[in-house]
């Protein structure tokens, strides 16, 4: 794909002269964390806040140049965010909450193949990592349900024959009080997610990756978050197999360190 625009944020992007690629590439922004200069190039990201009629929305601008990803299905490669939007799309085809896209874009400069992705900021939430080291400051009730929520999250992602592939804390945000009208997870970072018929190694994989970086959860919270996880799994397996699934996976990486 060269180019989207989300028809609701089309009038947005045009009234700050920021519905073309040019407007986007050459803003002047802060970048929240160090450009990631892997892959042979470069990728940064900003956060962008637009004002109309005293109301503002925020976005966070990525772009990147010559930061390819190679696979069997692009064999010269093609931009990291291309994948990404492509995964944006499987998570909202599935029902399953994550990044809402603005805008894409892509082109071919005497610097290299250049991309955007304009995501909407997800202010709203709060980032399981941001939670996890005041987690027992919470009510016991919001834990249980934050719990819960995420396992029907991984299930339904899994059901659409998901994975995330890279499933830890600050790739989950949380929504921080209950709210009927919102989705009470959504998923970040989406890049590395594969479609795949799934066998049990790669549901385990993503399971494993969140809850060994949980370790200050009760046991009961892990055991809320599987059930609720198996419950609406379209497989059938018991609590027991799958711990022992996990616990399997945890001692083999331990081995291998």
């Amino acid at each position: 794909m060269q180019r989207f625009v989300a028809s609701q944020y089309q009038k947005l992007l045009r009234e700050h002269d920021l519905d073309d690629f040019e407007g986007l590439w050459n803003l002047e922004l802060d970048t929240v964390d160090t450009p990631n200069t892997e892959r042979g190039g470069w990728s940064s990201v900003c956060r962008l806040e637009l004002e109309v009629n005293g109301e503002k929305s925020a976005f966070y601008l990525k772009r990147q140049c010559n930061h390819q990803s190679l696979s069997w299905q692009r064999p010269f490669g093609e931009p990291t965010f291309a994948r990404e939007l492509r995964n944006i799309n499987a998570y909202a085809k599935a029902d399953v909450a994550a990044l809402e896209a603005v805008f894409y874009g892509e082109r071919s400069s005497e610097e290299g193949r250049q991309a955007i992705l304009l995501t909407v900021a997800l202010d709203e939430y709060l980032p399981l990592s941001d939670a996890l080291p005041n987690w027992n400051n919470y009510d016991a009730e919001l834990r249980a349900g934050w719990c819960r929520d995420i396992g029907l999250s991984i299930a339904r992602l899994h059901n659409a024959c998901l994975t995330h592939h890279c499933l830890y804390p600050k790739h989950l945000y949380l929504l921080p009080e209950p709210d009927v009208s919102k989705d009470p997870i959504r998923f970040i970072d989406l890049e590395k997610t594969r479609y795949q018929i799934l066998r049990w190694r790669d549901r385990v994989a993503d399971l494993e990756a969140l809850l060994r970086r949980c370790d200050m959860w009760t046991a009961e919270e892990r055991m809320r978050l599987l059930e609720t996880y198996l419950s609406e799994l379209n497989q059938s397996k018991s609590l027991s197999e799958l711990q022992s699934l996990m616990d399997r996976r945890r001692a083999n990486k331990a081995a291998r360190s």
